[in-house]
């Protein structure tokens, strides 16, 4: 297979550069920064340089080969299933089951909570099995903004990074908050009592200084070693596996039946506004995915790792829910500490020193996993040029990227600093199930559409059912939003998804075959986690969509003035290093696309 071996070769030949260098050149290589007369011109060919990226994308075997050179050094491969496993495990379990399990509970779904982590544990499934299959075909470190490069084009892949890069300072940022949260339990003081009181606005007032502390041991960390980096969290996550074996069973242990009643106190409209905060909880598995260009053997170990510790996740996570709904009234459920106050009212006061140790424990690996994960991510990004390039290095000796991880770690620590929880789980949720949608789409593309190989009448059959399922996905959301009792709309709504992926059954053959593992059900898989996302997405806050909207249109900003330019220079060869990446010119599928 071509691909495996533009893996398995070195990207680089003998590099005597220093990695420890700061010049102009390794920002801003491209030609259109080497002045500001050649920048004045590159902004006046904005318009020309953005409909070139919209059109121009990526292939397999650039992103495997040519643009993996960008690093200068090559990552190492040392990582097993069994690696990716445990960081299935440690990326994922921390922060949202412990805190935001409580808080949803108690707010917006009560016992039915466990009906929220079943439905978001559906849909994040679904986006397992598309992220495995790209992941085995394309074992870079790029993850999804690689594979949206591949199919969906540099646009859509730059707005996939922006949201990337905005969900891992976010996550890393909330999950640092909340380990504070946990520490004050574990020495039994007041919440809050361990932060730093200001005069700012409320949700940003309270200044928390040990979750910038936690940020940067656990980044300096992961800039150590791959390999060594999961030593520390298998034995993180086993001890943590242990409490959370002893969490349950304790709990069901002092369950009364009793405060299951009222099961759905807030309705089935509080059942999914509460299943779109918690997906957050699951948030972290697409790190696994990042690992590829550090994994041994991809097409054995990623399906095993990722598909094999998020089924064993989702089931914990609902023992969890419905253990913790069982323990007490959900108008009783603390919102910051759950669990540890929970054990305390049942008469297990030293049961919550145990649970808040299991807490931290648990987060400390969510974030060690994400330093290593959002890394790799980010270094992909910068190997296309959409950030500076500098941070796209990997250093010669640890085998990291060094930079990438303090971009991230600075940033994530600014955030962690300032802001409370419920202002960082919304926008991270949304961000993520717009990056899931976006990846659910990719996967019907990537089989459906193949350049020089699909008829123009195949492809614009293949766009047109593209988007009737993305409107009748939307227009079920809405119609949800608008009317959580009604059901008219869903007579229209479903129907429509329904037509839309059995066109593309009928209609439009498959062009390309999975080499070693692929999606089952294709396209009713993909097309239900399209139709999921978005309507988990419609289940969120008015504010989380504002926010949302605002970074999206200062993401842009930074695109108009800066990425399209670099990446423009790059794709044709206007850049101070010699990239040679392959770009596919604008094909008969972008055409359809553009047309529709």
């Amino acid at each position: 297979m071509d691909q495996a071996k533009s893996t398995d070769s070195p990207p680089t030949g003998e590099n005597n550069k220093s990695y420890w260098r700061f010049s102009k050149q390794d920002f801003f290589p491209e030609k259109s920064f080497q002045s500001w007369a050649t920048y004045r011109s590159a902004l006046r060919e904005t318009p020309l340089r953005f409909r070139d990226r919209l059109v121009g994308r990526s292939n397999d075997a650039a992103e495997l080969g040519e643009v993996r050179k960008r690093s200068e050094n090559e990552m190492k491969r040392c990582l097993t299933w069994w690696d990716l496993t445990w960081f299935g495990f440690g990326s994922v379990i921390g922060a949202g089951i412990f805190v935001l399990t409580g808080q949803e509970a108690h707010d917006h779904a009560g016992p039915a909570i466990i009906l929220s982590y079943v439905a978001s544990g559906i849909s994040a499934m679904l986006s397992v099995f598309c992220y495995t299959e790209f992941a085995v075909e394309i074992p870079v470190a790029g993850g999804s903004f690689a594979y949206l490069r591949v199919e969906l084009g540099d646009f859509a892949a730059f707005i996939a990074a922006a949201n990337l890069i905005l969900e891992s300072i976010i996550g890393a940022a909330a999950v640092a908050r909340s380990w504070t949260s946990y520490l004050t339990t574990l020495l039994n003081r007041p919440s809050n009592s361990l932060r730093i009181h200001t005069n700012l606005a409320k949700d940003y007032n309270y200044l928390d200084p040990i979750a910038v502390v936690v940020l940067i041991i656990t980044s300096t960390i992961a800039i150590i070693s791959a390999k060594k980096t999961s030593y520390v969290n298998w034995i993180a996550s086993l001890v943590h596996s242990v409490i959370i074996v002893f969490i349950i069973v304790a709990a069901f242990a002092h369950a009364d039946t009793s405060n299951l009643s009222p099961f759905l106190p807030y309705g089935v409209k509080g059942v999914f506004q509460a299943a779109a905060i918690v997906y957050f909880a699951y948030g972290g598995f697409d790190n696994i995915a990042t690992m590829a260009e550090e994994t041994r053997n991809p097409s054995k170990d990623i399906p095993l790792g990722l598909l094999g510790s998020m089924s064993i996740i989702t089931v914990i996570y609902c023992l969890m829910a419905l253990s913790l709904s069982m323990m007490q009234k959900y108008y009783n459920i603390d919102r910051e500490a759950a669990y540890s106050i929970a054990f305390k009212d049942v008469g297990m006061k030293w049961a919550q020193y145990l649970v808040a140790l299991g807490a931290l424990k648990g987060m400390t690996s969510v974030l060690l996993v994400g330093a290593l994960g959002q890394a790799r991510y980010t270094t992909h990004i910068a190997r296309s040029h959409i950030i500076p390039p500098f941070f796209a290095l990997v250093h010669p000796k640890t085998g990291t990227p060094i930079y990438a991880t303090m971009l991230l770690t600075f940033a994530s620590a600014c955030i962690a600093l300032f802001s409370s929880l419920n202002v960082l789980a919304s926008l991270l949720s949304i961000s993520t199930l717009f990056i899931f949608m976006m990846m659910a789409t990719a996967l019907i593309v990537r089989r459906y559409y193949q350049r020089g190989v699909s008829t123009k009448p195949h492809t614009l059959k293949l766009v047109a059912c593209l988007l009737i399922i993305i409107a009748s996905s939307m227009g079920t959301s809405a119609y949800w939003g608008l009317n959580p009792q009604g059901w008219a709309g869903y007579v229209v709504t479903i129907p429509l998804w329904f037509a839309g992926t059995l066109g593309i059954q009928l209609f439009v053959p498959q062009c390309r075959t999975p080499k070693v593992w692929g999606v089952p059900l294709v396209p009713w898989f993909p097309s239900l986690s399209i139709a999921t996302n978005l309507f988990l997405m419609g289940s969120l806050g008015s504010d989380a969509f504002i926010r949302f909207g605002l970074c999206t249109g200062v993401m842009l900003v930074y695109y108009l003035f800066f990425g399209v330019h670099a990446t423009y220079d790059v794709a044709h060869g206007n850049c101070e290093e010699t990239v040679g990446m392959q770009i596919e010119k604008v094909s008969d599928m972008e055409k359809a696309t553009m047309k529709g």
